[in-house]
C-alpha cells in the first residue's frame, strides 16, 4: 500500500498532515505498528489511518463527520482494499464519549479552529491501552496537564504536533 495516493475533496478545515510531519510521526512511533489498534478521531483525508495500516496496524478506526469527506474515505478504503479499516460518519468527540474500546495509538488532528482538544484529553485516558500514545496536531502549541507526558514535539510551518502518553505509564 505504500506510495499509493489517496484523493479527497476540498472542504473547509481539511488539512492533510504534511508528508514531512507524517514521516516524523511514524519515526517517533517506531516505523512499524504491527498488531496495534489505532483510532483517528478526525480522519479528514485519512492519511494518518491509512499510513498506520500500511505500517502493519491490526485495526484502524476512522471517524469523520463531514459526509462528503467520509464518502471519499470510503472510496479510498475500497481502492486500497483495506479489510482492517472501520469507518464511522460522526462527530469525533461524540464517538470518543460513547466508544468503549482501547487503543494503542490515538490520532487527534481536528480542524484548527476546533477547541475540543482539552476536553478530549480528559476523556481519552480510559480509551488507551497500557503504554498507549496520543498524537496531537494543531494550529498552536497545546499545553497539556500533569496527567500527560510529552514524549516528542515539533513544529512545521503552522503545524504544531506532539506525541503524548499518560504520565502514570512511567
Amino acid at each position: 500500500m505504500r506510495s499509493r495516493i489517496i484523493s479527497f475533496p476540498d472542504a473547509e478545515g481539511l488539512r492533510p498532515t504534511p508528508d514531512r510531519v507524517r514521516e516524523t510521526l511514524f519515526n517517533w512511533l517506531g516505523q512499524t505498528l504491527y498488531g496495534k489498534t489505532c483510532l483517528d478521531l478526525f480522519a479528514g483525508s485519512g492519511a494518518l489511518g491509512f499510513e498506520a495500516v500500511s505500517r502493519g496496524a491490526e485495526k484502524v478506526i476512522l471517524v469523520e463527520k463531514n459526509q462528503s469527506i467520509f464518502r471519499a474515505l470510503e472510496e479510498n478504503n475500497t481502492k486500497l482494499a483495506c479489510t482492517n479499516v472501520f469507518m464511522y460518519c460522526q462527530d469525533g468527540l461524540k464517538f470518543a464519549l460513547r466508544d468503549t474500546n482501547r487503543y494503542d495509538v490515538i490520532f487527534l488532528d481536528p480542524p484548527f479552529q476546533n477547541a475540543c482538544l482539552p476536553g478530549l484529553l480528559e476523556i481519552l485516558p480510559q480509551r488507551l491501552k497500557e503504554n498507549g500514545l496520543i498524537y496531537i496536531e494543531s494550529g498552536s502549541a497545546i499545553l497539556v496537564d500533569l496527567a500527560w507526558q510529552t514524549i516528542k514535539k515539533d513544529k512545521a510551518g503552522q503545524v504544531h504536533y506532539q506525541l503524548l502518553r499518560l504520565a502514570a505509564d512511567d
